[in-house]
């Protein structure tokens, strides 16, 4: 509707913050809440208005978009008696850009649409990068009026917005990208750490695959940073831990067989369990260094400065 211009944004971390300031700089009315008050306090500087509570917020909005880390921190925050969806007016639009649990997205939808409140789930794609630039790939599940209805938002977020089918179909849609990210991001790993041990250049060789079939996202914008070994967090291994933990979910439930994506997993769990989760996932190469007999290498991105910061 042209009258969306009042917009809550709930979560303000890696991704909610950058997304809420383009918002405000776009020049929406932005509403924000977040549970540390750092994040609210550099918001309210650059024009937005800070809400008491969550449900202050919903009250308040035309949109209410959260972003929040995992499936039970919007069932916490969206659902139930006390939730957002509870305290929002009939007639104004939901939309969760969290990465959950396509089930609970479901469930998000039915809920609102008990109380006569158009809902999206449109989780994104891009990192930290996309959402400070504004060139997130959003994907977007729900009725084709309420996508349509979020476009000028959408527009102001990122780069390609696609509507990809009903309720929870975001969510899946957001599993199938966490995968071949996943997969293609240990591949990278693989292909660099055979290099080395065979005494190639790890740089001419991402040189060369760049130039063929291999291309892809993973070489493309984190092979630079790899070579540095920058492993400062973009989208944190923990983080892609836990979506494809979401993916082999959907997996059982819908009777997909996912071998690749269980195996890469567990490399992400090794990062976890390593005391790196908080590395971006192209770290996944100190795991394989690591197996491979490169202690040097692993010491080297752990406390030589290249892991987060």
């Amino acid at each position: 509707m042209a009258s969306d211009r009042i917009v809550g944004v709930i979560g303000l971390g890696v991704m909610g913050k950058p997304m809420a300031r383009r918002l405000v700089e776009a020049g929406f009315e932005v509403v924000v809440h977040n549970r540390s008050q750092a994040a609210v306090e550099e918001l309210v500087e650059l024009g937005a208005t800070a809400a008491t509570s969550a449900t202050d917020l919903a009250s308040r909005c035309d949109v209410v978009i959260t972003m929040l880390p995992d499936t039970p921190d919007v069932e916490q925050v969206v659902l139930g008696g006390g939730g957002v969806l509870a305290a929002m007016r009939a007639g104004a639009l939901f939309v969760d850009m969290s990465t959950i649990a396509a089930g609970t997205a479901v469930r998000v939808h039915a809920n609102a649409a008990e109380r006569g409140v158009d809902a999206l789930d449109a989780p994104v794609s891009g990192g930290e990068v996309g959402a400070v630039e504004g060139t997130l790939s959003i994907m977007c599940g729900g009725d084709e009026s309420a996508f349509a209805r979020a476009g000028a938002i959408f527009e102001c977020l990122g780069s390609r917005a696609t509507h990809v089918g009903g309720p929870g179909a975001g969510q899946i849609v957001k599993a199938c990208n966490q995968i071949m990210v996943g997969i293609s991001l240990q591949a990278m790993a693989e292909a660099l750490v055979l290099g080395a041990k065979a005494g190639v250049d790890q740089a001419v060789i991402v040189e060369a695959l760049l130039g063929g079939a291999a291309r892809c996202w993973a070489l493309e914008v984190r092979g630079p940073s790899v070579l540095r070994r920058d492993f400062r967090p973009g989208f944190r291994c923990e983080l892609h831990h836990k979506d494809l933990g979401l993916a082999l979910a959907a997996g059982g439930e819908f009777g997909a067989t996912l071998p690749l994506t269980a195996s890469v997993r567990e490399t992400f769990g090794a990062m976890k369990a390593t005391g790196r989760g908080d590395f971006d996932h192209s770290g996944v190469i100190t795991i394989i260094e690591d197996l491979s007999g490169e202690p040097s290498l692993v010491e080297e991105a752990v406390s030589g400065g290249g892991g987060p910061r």
